[in-house]
């Protein structure tokens, strides 16, 4: 049985519960929350990781979800200072690549609260234009640091950086668009009609105007009518201006994250998601708001592995020049590229994802005992 369908439960005892409960807002791709929690004792648990290779064309190296777990065990480390705890976090290097297992343990601490706790709430995806002014030179060397050690930052940014990012993001968008297995995957996690939701992303963040909105409802509703539409009738022109060009214009600089070495493991990965988290929530406690950017870097990485992401030949050959195009957007650091992004100061997103609760990803040592 999944933790999903375990029985209500007593309330877990403090300050799990509240680690927990911080937990779980950890990014992760389409919100998928790839982890599950097994709880042994007040002081000790299980995390349960997963990939979704299986039916996710973004996750097909599984590289993806990697980068979530490390956002998630960086999120409870941040959590538990809040608590007056340190973490001991370790991987059984026994574990499958693809369900990867982390023992974590809470131990009493002096160490200070990490004022980045306070953003592991508000932190979300702002998928609508933000100001275009440039970061400060302050903000850039606050981030940087957030990144060390192990991790540097590339900025693309100015009038003809944003222009070559809001290019290439256009062309990238057409490919997402048009593929027969991205949108199984787009079918499967938008969530129509809503704000928010705890499993989903809501289209009502994504920020379209609403007939955009209620046409693309309706072509989606299946395969064929995307095909006809983007065939005869130009139908991604309308969404890939307004969730790709304007944007990615309307920014105050794109970013790519660059590890020292390219990753090759999975750890590899785990320790660029603890980065990539603690750089969103500093950006978060600055003020700034942020749009991941990984289509690009995860087609590159398929043509540079040769990984066949599509059974479209015509996807194929589209896709192969847009990776030379951001082979020349970020130069030598193409290889070691592990995430990507678009910042800029804003208002956070009024529509968002949510969580799932606590009680549907979580279990006790004694309920799996009992096979319950």
């Amino acid at each position: 049985m999944m933790a999903s369908d375990v029985l209500p439960q007593e309330p877990l005892p403090e300050p799990l519960n509240s680690i927990l409960n911080l937990a779980r807002w950890a990014p992760s791709g389409d919100n998928t929350q790839p982890w599950r929690f097994e709880v042994i004792d007040e002081n000790r648990f299980v995390v349960h990781g997963f990939d979704t290779r299986s039916e996710c064309v973004y996750d097909l190296d599984g590289h993806g979800s990697q980068l979530s777990l490390g956002a998630l065990l960086e999120t409870i480390a941040i959590a538990a200072t809040a608590h007056g705890r340190e973490t001991d976090i370790r991987h059984r290097s026994d574990s499958p690549e693809q369900a990867p297992i982390f023992d974590v343990l809470l131990r009493p601490s002096a160490i200070a609260a990490d004022p980045l706790a306070a953003s592991i709430q508000t932190r979300s995806v702002q998928r609508r234009p933000l100001s275009m002014r440039a970061l400060t030179s302050d903000e850039k060397q606050v981030l940087e640091a957030a990144v060390k050690p192990g991790f540097t930052l590339l900025w693309v940014e100015g009038w003809p950086g944003k222009w070559a990012a809001a290019r290439l993001m256009f062309a990238n968008a057409k490919l997402r668009l048009t593929m027969r297995e991205a949108y199984e995957v787009h079918r499967r996690i938008i969530d129509w009609g809503k704000r928010f939701s705890e499993d989903k992303i809501p289209d009502q963040s994504f920020g379209l105007d609403p007939l955009t909105l209620r046409l693309m409802r309706w072509v989606m509703a299946s395969w064929k009518r995307v095909r006809f539409f983007n065939t005869f009738l130009a139908g991604t022109l309308s969404p890939r201006i307004q969730l790709d060009l304007a944007p990615s214009l309307a920014c105050g600089a794109h970013f790519a994250l660059l590890a020292n070495r390219a990753p090759e493991t999975l750890m590899d990965y785990v320790e660029a998601g603890r980065r990539v988290q603690r750089f969103w929530l500093t950006a978060d406690h600055l003020g700034l708001q942020l749009q991941p950017e990984m289509t690009p870097l995860i087609f590159a990485r398929y043509l540079r592995e040769g990984c066949r992401f599509t059974a479209q030949e015509e996807i194929l050959k589209a896709a192969s020049p847009l990776a030379t195009r951001l082979g020349n957007l970020l130069g030598e650091g193409l290889e070691r590229a592990v995430f990507m992004a678009r910042i800029g100061a804003g208002p956070r997103a009024q529509s968002r994802s949510l969580r799932l609760p606590l009680q549907k990803i979580e279990t006790r040592r004694d309920s799996v005992a009992q096979g319950q």
